[in-house]
């Protein structure tokens, strides 16, 4: 029995040093690669921001009015659903990112809440009303 025991680690060795994309395939992401989103007020235009993320993981989702947001919460039927973003945020501390599209008054205080727990932000515009929202969102971004 030629090398036996020896040669059969270290070829096995080999076997878990492989490249991502050669077990997956091309263009393959992994699970643990991709983004875990929130959006929040998904009823209208937030529906068509989270399209644009669907190559991420889309786990959670949140708006006020569940009725509207109904066809939104069934393109994503295994994404978490809450209708106050405080709620979600405090629970949900797996999500990496968030989408906010709500009215415009509540932009700010959604991004900054979000921003103040390391979370990234993309927010419809505006994304504030006055200069000191923007200054507070700028120093917290920092």
């Amino acid at each position: 029995m030629k090398g036996g025991r020896r040669e059969f680690i270290a070829g096995a060795a080999t076997a878990l040093i492989v490249p991502r994309h050669v077990l997956g395939g091309r263009g393959y992401t992994a699970p643990s690669d991709k983004l875990v989103i929130a959006g929040v007020g998904v009823g209208g235009v937030g529906r068509s921001y989270l399209k644009g993320c669907e190559s991420q993981k889309i786990a959670v989702l949140c708006d006020v009015d569940t009725a509207y947001a109904a066809p939104t919460f069934a393109i994503y039927p295994d994404a978490v659903r809450y209708q106050d973003y405080r709620v979600m945020l405090e629970k949900e501390k797996g999500v990496e990112a968030v989408v906010i599209a709500t009215p415009d008054h509540t932009h700010a205080q959604i991004a900054l809440a979000a921003m103040e727990l390391g979370k990234h932000v993309y927010c419809a515009k505006p994304m504030t009303r006055t200069v000191a929202e923007a200054r507070r969102l700028k120093k917290t971004a920092a």
